[in-house]
């Protein structure tokens, strides 16, 4: 399948930015460029150790970019480059922004043979609570469910 020049000229655009943050020691080789119309609405590349933020990925930069630019937390009618395929964590963020398309260019295992292990994260997610590696306790349901109930009859929320 031929792949058109504009999607390669995206994807180049986000492996420059892992490229270029890496060597400026941002953070880890990644990079992503979201796009919308056939312009790039946002930019992101791994910030992790720079901006001392775990959830500093380059997809969750460039989703934080462009809702910022088009003031809106959708990103619907919009797709991401991603200079690596997403952690679960980027992949949820992905869901949760409704990005319409994901292009990657480096694998998961292309990432783990580089010392980046997201498939443990792969695996722990789809086990039961009581199955992953940390443990997990229910505290206060009541409590919190009262707010839940709140949020349920609220008028004026903004659904998402």
């Amino acid at each position: 399948m031929e792949i058109p020049e504009q999607q390669k000229e995206f994807m180049r655009r986000a492996i420059a930015l892992s490229r270029q943050k890496m060597q400026e020691n941002c953070g880890g080789p990644f990079g992503a460029v979201i796009v919308k119309d056939g312009k790039v609405i946002g930019e992101g590349w791994n910030q992790v150790t720079s901006s001392h933020d775990p959830t500093a990925h380059a997809e969750v930069v460039a989703i934080r970019n462009a809702c910022k630019i088009l003031n809106d937390f959708s990103l619907k009618d919009c797709e991401i480059y991603t200079s690596c395929e997403p952690c679960p964590m980027c992949l949820a963020a992905i869901y949760w922004a409704r990005l319409e398309r994901i292009y990657y260019a480096n694998t998961r295992q292309d990432a783990a043979a580089i010392g980046f292990d997201d498939d443990f994260l792969y695996r722990e997610v789809p086990l039961p609570i009581n199955k992953r590696s940390k443990e997990t306790r229910r505290v206060l349901s009541e409590e919190a469910r009262a707010v839940f109930d709140e949020w349920h009859k609220k008028a004026d929320k903004v659904q998402y």
